[in-house]
């Protein structure tokens, strides 16, 4: 059975920073592509982040520069350094997860096999 478990979200003043964890299960999991995606009330999910095996990472454009995704293949763990937050930061964020490369799709939602049940991270300005 396939896990993949969010941790760290909250609230934060704009300026500030969170770090968000996913923690998977019943992969192997250095064989999976792993992303980061979010998702604001009354807006599609939106691709944030992604990290191949070989630690080769991509970024939307909003978060370059403030995010940092990073991955732990020994410890099945994934990671998201979010620095520098802003209010239009603020949605449910989901940990996602598909065998293989990243590629080109990596922020497409469909792409991926795995999702986890989301974290909550609020901006105030």
């Amino acid at each position: 059975q396939v896990q993949l478990v969010e941790s760290g979200g909250g609230s934060v003043q704009a300026g500030g920073s969170l770090r968000l964890s996913c923690a998977a299960s019943g992969i192997t999991y250095s064989n999976y592509c792993m992303a980061w995606f979010r998702q604001a009330p009354g807006k599609e999910r939106e691709g944030v982040a992604s990290i191949e095996s070989n630690r080769l990472t991509m970024y939307a454009d909003s978060v370059k520069g403030r995010f940092t995704i990073s991955r732990d293949n020994a410890k099945n763990t994934l990671s998201l350094q979010m620095n520098s937050l802003k209010p239009e930061d603020t949605a449910m964020y989901y940990c996602a997860a598909d065998f293989g490369r990243c590629g080109m799709s990596w922020s497409t939602v469909s792409y991926y096999e795995y999702w986890g049940q989301g974290t909550q991270v609020t901006v105030s300005s």
